[in-house]
């Protein structure tokens, strides 16, 4: 195959930008903008026929926007004759809604699926999906990659020597929590909540030992942060000697970053898959880890058909 070139919609031009370092080429040069309408507007402005594409593009606030900049990046790349295109992206947006919880209710996360392999997307590239059966919503391949060991190498490296209890914030995440306490040496504690409505929760219960040892609060995504700041609250209650968090996808929407800033987290671990507002960047309690060279990893092996699968792990 020929070689291969990486493009960006307008939510991971950094991101982006750190990956191609690692190829030492510029990122492929698209125009993508709006028209006076609104209507998302997009120009390849090289020639990509025959080659192998990665377009970069998180289904981050403005969700509904980045999503057909995503959309429309790779219709024009198929209509430019691009031998093969794998949509990266770093954080999956509508993964939320993967399956009937009530009547009449939509699973967005599937038909985002299908609106990317109808655009023409022959793979997606993405990470820590919010549910692993979302693979089974594509008829093309999906490879999901993990933060984890980044995350992992960072805790490893502050929590030496130290007492530590991985905490899940609820019963959906056990598994993520206890794959981390296994690999740092650590107890695991699972909170008990009920959600009373979307977007909020109330902590009833924690199972487990917490007192004297230092939380770690594991998840996949941070939205409101109620979840998060609540279950935190929980554990200091508990006589937690301090209390982090972990997340991948940074979402932070709405009163997010006061919720965090009050609570008596310590800090919050996450990645860069969604770039943080000015709130987030000031934010001293809020740590960036780049998930950069993971994809820069990736990338290569898929471009030149090697395995992607000891990324997995």
């Amino acid at each position: 195959m020929n070689d291969f070139k990486i493009f960006s919609g307008n939510a991971n031009t950094a991101l982006a930008g750190e990956i191609c370092t690692y190829f030492n080429q510029p990122p492929g040069k698209a125009k993508v903008g709006s028209f006076s309408d609104g209507e998302t507007m997009v120009e390849v402005q090289e020639n990509v026929r025959g080659m192998d594409v990665f377009v970069m593009q998180s289904t981050c606030n403005p969700v509904n926007k980045h999503l057909m900049e995503l959309l429309i990046m790779i219709d024009a790349l198929k209509r430019a004759s691009a031998e093969r295109i794998t949509a990266v992206i770093p954080y999956y947006g509508y993964a939320r809604q993967d399956r009937k919880v009530a009547p009449r209710v939509p699973i967005t996360a599937k038909l985002v699926a299908d609106l990317l392999t109808t655009a023409g997307a022959d793979r997606v590239l993405t990470i820590d999906l919010h549910a692993g059966q979302i693979q089974g919503f594509f008829s093309i391949p999906v490879d999901n990659l993990f933060a984890s060991p980044i995350i992992f190498q960072y805790l490893q490296e502050k929590y030496a020597g130290k007492e530590v209890v991985i905490v899940s914030p609820d019963a959906g995440g056990v598994e993520r929590a206890r794959s981390m306490a296994k690999r740092i040496g650590a107890t695991i504690a699972i909170i008990d909540k009920r959600r009373l409505r979307a977007n909020e929760a109330e902590v009833m219960n924690i199972i487990g030992d917490i007192e004297g040892k230092h939380a770690l609060v594991l998840d996949d995504m941070v939205d409101t942060a109620g979840t998060l700041t609540k279950a935190a609250d929980a554990v200091c209650s508990r006589g937690a000697l301090s209390v982090a968090a972990c997340s991948t996808h940074p979402v932070l929407s709405g009163s997010a970053i006061e919720k965090i800033e009050s609570s008596c987290l310590e800090e919050l671990v996450v990645t860069n898959t969604i770039p943080l507002t000015p709130a987030g960047q000031a934010s001293k309690k809020i740590k960036v880890l780049s998930i950069a060279e993971l994809f820069a990893v990736a990338i290569k092996r898929i471009h030149d058909n090697d395995s992607v699968s000891s990324l997995f792990i």
